[in-house]
């Protein structure tokens, strides 16, 4: 079977592309294309099912082991043996790094000191082939997630002249080279430091200030953007920026574009103005002139330009100093603040030309609307996943942890303080932090506690075990904590290491040399917890990246750190849980994300226990939006700020006027028959399942056609998303959008209801639809429906995953497929059971749940799994015989032209819907009968082999497999 499938492959890959094979066993090109693909996945997919590895390369970094950490971390959990081959050429490779490789037992590590190796060959060996990745990548987080690099993936049997020749060219080096001892690593380590003090200490270039700062991408778009709505006569406006993208600085060009004379910059810490001012004059030039307004210092004489602290600036007599017209331009720096009485009090005093506020989180939860403030333009909106796409943050490696254990329970919100203190917690820190280590090998940590008591007893405790720590609180005075920044960021030798806090270095403070985030609390707030994370993700000259430890207890709200984490505010379970799989994949850049099983094990029980449909939650989140946007918001509102995914709340009230109705008493209002037949459209017709209705229906409504002709919808259809529209899906979406697939209970009581009917090859709307589209209020709610769907559903569309009407590992329900393979009807869930064949026999789809509950029924307990994520195994139904006639279907599918789509789910904890995992396609020779053990005892059922028409994405797959 291998022989075959190489074969076919290397035909595939260097004869003909048009021959057919296994996509897993063709020649491939692997690069780093983002969101398509990393180099990493690579890895990934090739060391999950290896039986031992042997990777050369010329360079290894702190980075790199950490992108690799999860992998090599799984290979020594299932005891599979590697050998490494680093190269000492220019002295490149990091020491830590080849310290924590040398921990692996399994591992075998050695170093080529003679001959400058600089080649990059991974090999991965299985049961019957090996495979390699060889080409440009060396073993660093930017070349196996960012980089513009070129490899080559081969397969080969190991008989075969090319692994022959690999595997005594690997063995040849390996032998002769020198082995990592503690002796070795103690004289490369010097010599290493020795060349880096000798690198920091060559004299730098002098930077022009003025005509050598340009602004970024973002910064770009945000000064066009701030351009285009002053053209529009606006006078204020919000920037919203993650902490380290450069809002001061984008402050300063937009304020030399504006060309104003004065300008006020208002902070509300004095250690925050230095820095402003310095970034003005390297903006403007050395020949910028500005005083502080602040504390003690209050010269302002001769000067257009101030900066000052809200404290100050405030008071009544001082603010009186100034006229209202004093400014043309002002900046409120931390603007989410604007809502308190001394911001409040500046703003209503001044009259500028224009005022930017700017702010990393402007949402609040006390009620206070800061958007009302700047008359709810916001100018730009860059969060931490966009500000990783633009490269304006230094990258992370992130490491869930599980917490301390007590009693084999882990810590969770109820946890008794002492256990919190505990030596042996303490101890668990250290060991994290020394474990995952830094960029540079120097730790400058900051340590996120739940309260300030546990801050004091760790900071001792870590004392006492080596690190010098501190607690800082709201009781320490703003000298005690300036001096531990200075302190924390100094090349001292007793400098400190750690600073234990709890919520004083959320916002404001700017520590650009912290390297390392500890968390030892519960996720309350996905905000807070990204601006904590912000604390360490500003850039400078010589920080590779931030190490992020999260340690992980038994926590109710533990779903927020993947919100967080990856900037999801869908409160879609099945999104968050391909997020925590992913690995960090999904992220921009080279940063990564780790979970250890048992942390990734509570994310999900929180995700699964977590109701993200609660009212008090979705009418939360609903009066936010409309906080912001200063009216009313729609579904499309929701999906253009990247909020919750507005379906929650259709899923909760059947559509969203009968959410929000209640709340806002809409007019003109709907009766019986338009509400229900909105709910209707909301919840089986623009459900983002299948697009074509939805088409159909904004012809209709947005362009006031009630006569289509078929041709040209399907024309357009297929000219702009490259979707072929069939005369089966003419009347499947005639069925559809007339009730007689699945109408609602409404309907079922009081009659079903024509939406479209087709004539003389021309589609037409219904008197009962043009009628209700005559109330204003229901057009606008059914276009704002049907704007969602189809946005919804081309937001992430590619046409390369899309394969007969599904696509690629999205998700659809029973019914939602029935309707796509064109079903007249859809069908009872007790008569699917696992799979059923269409009447005509033009399709069987199949649908697993790869981990049976344990109080289903034995003769239910069907033994479906992937054998690889390019096959699988499956059972029928119970008492069934090869000659069966559902079997026969699905044995003949291909000679019958039978499509045969695979659906998955992991458990049913996910609900209803299952994944599109493909089309199968049966083995020859595969099928088998077998008996299955039953209590009512055993009972015949038909085992099949399929091939699945590509390989399951690695994420996924995984995802699936593992329990």
């Amino acid at each position: 079977m291998i022989l075959d499938a190489l074969s076919k492959g290397l035909i595939t890959s260097f004869i003909d592309q048009s021959s057919y094979s296994e996509d897993i066993y063709q020649t491939k090109l692997v690069q780093n294309n983002y969101p398509l693909e990393k180099v990493i996945n690579t890895f990934e997919g090739e060391l999950e099912h290896c039986t031992r590895f042997w990777f050369t390369t010329a360079f290894l970094s702190m980075s790199g082991f950490n992108t690799l950490y999860s992998l090599l971390e799984n290979l020594q959990r299932r005891n599979v043996p590697g050998r490494i081959l680093v190269s000492q050429y220019l002295n490149f490779t990091q020491p830590d790094a080849l310290k924590r490789l040398k921990k692996f037992k399994n591992i075998e590590v050695r170093i080529d000191t003679k001959s400058d190796l600089h080649a990059k060959t991974y090999l991965f060996q299985r049961e019957d082939h090996i495979s390699v990745l060889l080409g440009s990548s060396n073993l660093t987080a930017n070349a196996l997630s960012k980089n513009e690099e070129l490899n080559i993936f081969i397969r080969a049997l190991p008989q075969s002249k090319i692994m022959r020749d690999m595997l005594l060219k690997k063995k040849t080096l390996f032998n002769d080279a020198q082995e990592l001892t503690d002796e070795y690593l103690a004289q490369y380590s010097e010599i290493y430091q020795a060349q880096k003090h000798f690198v920091q200490k060559l004299p730098q270039q002098n930077i022009k200030l003025s005509s050598s700062i340009t602004p970024n991408l973002m910064q770009q778009e945000a000064l066009s953007s701030l351009e285009k709505l002053r053209e529009g006569n606006v006078s204020k406006a919000l920037l919203i920026s993650a902490t380290g993208t450069g809002k001061t600085y984008l402050s300063a060009f937009d304020i030399r574009n504006f060309k104003a004379k004065s300008m006020l910059f208002i902070v509300h810490r004095e250690n925050i103005l230095l820095d402003a001012q310095q970034t003005f004059k390297n903006v403007f030039g050395t020949d910028f002139k500005s005083a502080i307004f602040s504390g003690s210092n209050r010269d302002i004489a001769g000067y257009n330009n101030i900066f000052a602290t809200i404290q100050s600036l405030s008071r009544d007599h001082h603010l009186t100093q100034f006229s209202p017209e004093a400014f043309d331009y002002i900046v409120i720096d931390e603007s989410h603040r604007s809502g308190s009485a001394s911001y409040l009090k500046i703003l209503e005093y001044f009259k500028p030309k224009f005022l930017l506020g700017m702010t990393a989180t402007p949402e609040r939860s006390d009620g206070i609307d800061i958007f009302k403030a700047f008359d709810y333009n916001i100018a730009y909106e860059i969060r931490l996943k966009k500000a990783m796409e633009c490269n304006l943050i230094c990258p992370f490696h992130y490491f869930g942890i599980s917490d301390l254990e007590i009693d084999g329970e882990l810590i969770d919100d109820n946890t008794d303080f002492g256990h919190l203190i505990s030596d042996e917690r303490a101890r668990k820190i250290k060991e994290a932090s020394d474990k995952f280590g830094t960029d540079s090998g120097e730790l400058r940590a900051l340590v996120f506690c739940s309260s300030v008591k546990e801050a004091k007893e760790l900071a001792g405790k870590m004392n006492l075990l080596g690190i010098q720590s501190i607690a800082l609180s709201g009781e320490n005075s703003t000298e005690q904590r300036t001096a531990a920044i200075e302190s924390i960021s100094s090349a001292d030798n007793h400098r400190i290491e750690m600073i234990f806090t709890v919520d004083i270095f959320n916002e404001g403070i700017d520590i650009p040399k912290i390297n390392q985030v500890i968390f030892l609390r519960a996720t309350e707030s996905s905000i807070i917890y990204v601006q904590q994370l912000g604390r360490g993700l500003r850039k400078t000259a010589t920080k590779e990246y931030l190490t992020v430890i999260d340690f992980i207890g038994n926590y109710e709200k533990n779903f927020l750190i993947p919100m967080a984490l990856f900037g999801d505010s869908s409160f879609n379970k099945d999104q968050l849980r391909k997020l925590v799989t992913s690995g960090g994949s999904l992220l921009p850049g080279a940063s990564t994300i780790h979970f250890d099983e048992i942390a990734k094990e509570k994310i999900f029980a929180s995700i699964n226990n977590s109701n993200f449909q609660m009212k008090k939650d979705l009418v939360n989140d609903y009066k936010l939006l409309k906080t912001r946007l200063g009216r009313m918001p729609m579904m499309m509102d929701f999906l253009q700020t990247d909020l919750r995914d507005p379906f929650s709340f259709v899923n909760y009230a059947k559509s969203y006027y009968s959410f929000i109705n209640p709340i806002e008493k809409i007019t003109p209002t709907l009766n019986e028959f338009e509400e229900a037949l909105l709910q209707f459209y909301a919840l089986e017709i623009n459900n983002t399942k299948r697009v074509l209705e939805s088409l159909l229906l904004e012809k209709i409504i947005q362009y006031d056609q009630d006569v289509i002709e078929v041709e040209t919808f399907q024309y357009e259809v297929k000219e702009r998303y490259q979707i072929s529209v069939s005369k089966d899906d003419l009347v499947s979406i005639l069925n559809n959008l007339n009730m007689v697939f699945n109408p609602t209970k409404y309907f079922k009581d009081h009659g079903v209801m024509s939406s479209l009917g087709i004539r003389n090859s021309y589609f037409f709307a219904s008197n009962d639809l043009k009628k209700a589209l005559k109330n204003s209020t229901f057009k606008k709610f059914l276009n704002d429906n049907v704007q969602y769907a189809i946005s919804k559903y081309f937001k992430d569309f590619d046409i390369v995953k899309f394969n007969r009407g599904f696509v690629y590992y999205a998700k659809y329900g029973r019914k939602d497929v029935f309707r796509i393979l064109n079903w007249e009807k859809n069908q009872n869930p007790q008569n699917v059971g696992g799979y059923l064949a269409s009447k005509d026999k033009s399709n069987c789809p199949i649908f697993v749940t790869y981990h049976k509950a344990d109080d289903i029924s034995d003769s239910t307990k069907y033994e479906d799994k992937f054998i690889d994520p390019q096959h699988f195994q499956w059972m029928s139904k119970s008492k069934r015989k090869i000659s069966s006639p559902d079997v026969q279907v699905i044995l003949n599918a291909q000679q019958q032209g039978t499509l045969l789509p695979l659906f998955v789910k992991k458990d049913d904890d996910e609900g209803v819907d299952f994944y599109f995992i493909g089309f199968l396609s049966y083995i020859e020779g595969s099928v088998q009968e077998t008996l299955m053990q039953t209590d009512a005892g055993p009972v015949s059922v038909v085992k099949i082999d399929f091939r699945i028409n590509k390989p399951v994405e690695n994420g996924l797959y995984k995802y699936l497999v593992n329990i």
